[in-house]
């Protein structure tokens, strides 16, 4: 079992930054590859960004790409996402994700354990 807890969120103007963080606790942080996803009201949850479990690799939504950068400290068992250059359309729920099942890493049936999610909202 994982436990996931989101924190960072807030209201920002539009070309700000932000800086969440998803502490984890349970099970080894380091056997899991972590999520990043959002979901804006109204619409489907949706794939943000994605680091491996060793932080050598990460993968992002062309939507994000250039502006949000994920990270992970396996010693403090947290995994960031920086969010630069924020737009209004960036506004939403975002939740971090854990998974060690080996599947599609931008799909949210592939992972196993979800925190609660924290609200980012971005003023035009």
């Amino acid at each position: 079992q994982v436990q996931l807890v989101e924190s960072g969120g807030g209201l920002v103007q539009a070309g700000g930054s932000l800086r969440l963080s998803c502490a984890a606790s349970g099970r080894a942080f380091s056997d899991y590859g972590m999520g990043w996803f959002r979901q804006a009201p109204g619409k489907e949850r949706e794939f943000v960004a994605y680091i491996t479990w060793s932080g050598r690799s990460t993968y992002y939504a062309d939507s994000v790409k250039g502006r949000f950068t994920v990270s992970r400290d396996n010693a403090k068992n947290t995994v960031y996402l920086q969010m630069n250059s924020l737009k209004p359309e960036d506004t939403a729920v975002y939740y971090c994700a854990a998974t060690n099942s080996g599947g599609d890493f931008r799909v949210a049936y592939t992972y196993n354990y979800w925190g609660q999610g924290t609200q980012v909202t971005v003023s035009s």
